[in-house]
């Protein structure tokens, strides 16, 4: 959590009191949790605290490379995570559950296609959607 709290100031941007909240949440939560989690927990530190100013720093923390905002196929929310090493995730279409894959099936190609076209790759993400063991069977 320190981490992310040093980043930021780094980076300019204060530490308010909701930033905290949320950075807090995103610790607290478990994993994947989506906005509204991290809002009904941020609330028990900050009771005043509003949606807006959830996706606004989550929206940030994203952007500054913190935060993974991982799109579930087919539903109307994201889940977030905290970036640790690049990796992707294998999610089920019935159920929601989302496992991490702990490598980058695509990366090697994709670096050197770049390479041989002169573009500089920022980032990407994969999410592979499917059906886990226990949907299939019933």
């Amino acid at each position: 959590m320190e981490e992310i709290i040093e980043l930021l100031q780094t980076k300019g941007y204060k530490m308010t009191p909701q930033r905290r909240a949320v950075i807090k949440a995103l610790f607290d939560c478990g994993q994947f949790p989506t906005a509204q989690d991290i809002l009904d927990y941020a609330k028990k530190i900050n009771p005043d605290m509003g949606i807006d100013t959830i996706y606004r720093n989550l929206n940030l923390l994203t952007e500054i490379g913190v935060l993974n905002q991982i799109t579930i196929k087919g539903r109307d929310v994201s889940v977030f995570e905290i970036a640790s090493k690049h990796h992707h995730h294998l999610i089920c279409l019935a159920c929601g559950k989302m496992e991490c894959l702990d490598y980058c099936p695509i990366m090697a190609d994709s670096e050197k296609i770049a390479q041989e076209k002169n573009f500089k790759i920022m980032g990407h993400n994969l999410e592979i959607y499917g059906y886990c063991a226990a949907c299939q069977a019933g």
